[in-house]
């Protein structure tokens, strides 16, 4: 009989298989079904190793054990990084992203392994977003973590980073997919986001091994995962050759949910939600929107959020806003900046600047709006 193998045995071999170069997944699939068990992979003949169609590089590069070397190095090296190696065929793989077709042989996870198996939406948009956009990112952001929703996203500039923010402003849970190794942030400037990820409980993955750059085709595979690992994709504005486009074909494929918030019609961002929303997707105002449509068996799993400005524990009630504050929010809109001077204009009774500015201020630290730069106000609640 042969010994069975610790879990670091067993990852190491794994590994070894992914590094392998020239074998790749369709390589690894047709060892696994001419062999079965690994192990025998690497115990196998040159000869038998080449019968399955694999590269003659790669079958030297198993046969004479360099595969298995790599791979124990690789392991040495996720450790040192504070990272774990998850296999699909270890229970705490997320089932979700077990399901579809192409599913990772292994994860690399940096955080809570727990963060993987949460009920999850993934946010994705565009990397240069409207204030509209950015607005309704952070605040579905928000409102989903705050119903016990993960959100899932790539970590990207724009629609991705902001609701990654959004989550962790909610206290929620946030799940990062990497294009690039688990210890390489990429971009570079969203790396104290990944920290604020990682301390709030999330996590950070990625499959491909530890120092793997940001290039090009990286992406589109990681999306099949942000895609994978969620009940649904949320589009938050994106261009007709947005790479959110990418993600949300492949929800559908593996028979994700896909919502969208709709935009404006003269706007080249809004062309992919509108679009999606045009083909059937879902459209999304608010969180109550995608909650109400989940799948029966997750709603037992979400909760109540408290605390937020329609609460009346909260500081910022409207009961407790003065007629001025409430005038001020009348005019305010959600979906698109006002400058300062325009509000003043705007109000019935005249006000003068100091006095609004403080009356934003108020308005802003109890959580009814928020300011973007050149002094244009937003409604946010």
């Amino acid at each position: 009989m042969t010994e069975l193998k610790s879990t670091d045995e067993i990852q190491a071999l794994w590994l070894g298989l992914m590094l392998t170069p020239g074998l790749g997944p369709r390589g690894i699939e047709r060892l696994l079904e001419y062999f079965s068990r690994i192990e025998a992979i690497y115990s196998a003949s040159l000869t038998e190793l080449e019968h399955c169609q694999i590269a003659p590089a790669a079958a030297q590069y198993l046969h004479h054990g360099r595969a298995r070397e790599e791979g124990e190095r690789e392991l040495a090296r996720t450790k040192a990084a504070n990272a774990t190696i998850l296999l699909r065929s270890q229970p705490e793989y997320p089932e979700l992203l077990r399901q579809i077709t192409d599913a990772p042989f292994l994860l690399y996870v940096r955080g809570s392994l727990a963060a993987l198996s949460l009920p999850g939406i993934a946010l994705v948009g565009t990397r240069r977003p409207t204030p509209y956009g950015k607005l309704m990112a952070e605040r579905l952001g928000r409102d989903l973590a705050r119903h016990g929703l993960a959100i899932i996203s790539g970590l990207a500039r724009g629609i991705d980073a902001i609701g990654h923010q959004g989550c962790l402003e909610g206290q929620g849970t946030a799940v990062a997919v990497l294009g690039t190794g688990v210890d390489k942030i990429y971009p570079r400037e969203n790396t104290h986001l990944a920290d604020q990820i990682l301390a709030q409980n999330g996590a950070l993955i990625s499959e491909f091994a530890l120092g793997t750059p940001a290039t090009p085709q990286n992406f589109p595979l990681r999306n099949r995962i942000i895609s994978g690992l969620s009940l649904g994709v949320l589009v938050i504005e994106g261009g007709e050759f947005s790479g959110s486009r990418i993600t949300s074909r492949l929800a559908l494929e593996q028979n994700r949910e896909v919502y969208a918030v709709p935009g404006l019609v003269t706007e080249k961002k809004s062309w992919l939600p509108n679009s999606l929303l045009r083909d059937g997707a879902r459209l999304v105002r608010e969180a109550v929107d995608l909650i109400e449509d989940l799948p029966a068996w997750v709603r037992p799993l979400l909760v109540e959020p408290s605390g937020t400005p329609s609460d009346p524990a909260h500081d910022g009630t409207a009961a407790q806003l003065s007629l001025s504050g409430r005038a001020i929010l009348d005019r305010l809109r959600f979906d698109a900046a006002i400058q300062l001077d325009e509000l003043q204009a705007s109000l019935s009774e005249p006000m003068p600047v100091p006095e609004l500015l403080a009356l934003l201020l108020d308005l802003e630290m109890g959580g009814w709006v928020k300011q973007l730069p050149g002094q244009n106000y937003v409604k946010i609640q």
